[in-house]
């Protein structure tokens, strides 16, 4: 099982976790549109370092994007499998065949 993989599988656990002990837990209580919120920040501060040009700040900004982004994903009952569903029907798809099949 891949690190991300077990990191959705906690985040999902978290759900019913109590939010005094549990940041993600803390975060779901809030609903999915304060996860979605955070995620945003995250994704933004994601964004500053990958423009200064920072290796390892970027890592760690990228690392914290992807677990706001499960969190916002469980808030809306998005699981990674179905993320990975999704990858797994664009393969083999270029991307600019991918934006026009959107319209």
């Amino acid at each position: 099982m891949s690190a991300i993989a077990r990191l959705a599988a906690t985040v999902e656990a978290r759900k019913g976790a109590d939010p005094e002990t549990s940041w993600t837990a803390k975060l779901l209580s809030k609903g999915p549109e304060k996860c979605a919120e955070k995620f945003g920040e995250e994704a933004i501060e994601a964004v500053i370092e990958a423009v200064k040009g920072d290796r390892a700040r970027l890592t760690a900004e990228a690392a914290d994007v992807i677990f706001h982004l499960l969190v916002m994903c469980t808030a809306r009952g998005v699981t990674l499998a179905d993320i990975e569903a999704e990858l797994t029907r664009r393969e083999g798809t270029s991307g600019i065949a991918e934006k026009a099949a959107r319209k």
